[in-house]
C-alpha cells in the first residue's frame, strides 16, 4: 500500500527536494509538481512529490494519518484529532442515510 504523506520543503535544487514530514527527512523528486521553495507543502508518495497542499490541508491530511496509526495500534483516536471529516461511528442517523445516498 502507498499512502501520501504531507512534507514540508525544508530545501531545493533543479528538479528535487529536502523535505520533512512525519519525523522523517528525505529528499523527493519534483518533476510533477513544478519548481517549490522552502516552506511549501508536498503530499510525497515513496519518493517523489505528487501534489501541492497548502498548510491547512496538510494538516488534516496528518491528523487522518495519526487517526489511522491509532487504529493500527489498537488505540482509541484522539478526540481533539481533526482529520476534516466525521466517521460513521460518529454521524447521526441522518448523516449515515445522507453518505449511503438514502
Amino acid at each position: 500500500m502507498c499512502i501520501g504523506l504531507p512534507m514540508q520543503v525544508l530545501a531545493t535544487r533543479p528538479g528535487f527536494a529536502t523535505v520533512h514530514g512525519r519525523g522523517e527527512t528525505r529528499e523527493v523528486a519534483t518533476a510533477l509538481v513544478g519548481p517549490v521553495a522552502p516552506g511549501d507543502w508536498l503530499l510525497v508518495f515513496l519518493d517523489g512529490a505528487r501534489e501541492r497542499l497548502d498548510a491547512a490541508r496538510a494538516a488534516e491530511v496528518d491528523a487522518t494519518l495519526d487517526l489511522v496509526q491509532a487504529a493500527l495500534d489498537g488505540r482509541a483516536p484522539d478526540p481533539a484529532a481533526d482529520a476534516g471529516f466525521a466517521l460513521p461511528s460518529a454521524m447521526s442517523p441522518e448523516q449515515l442515510a445522507a453518505l449511503a445516498g438514502r
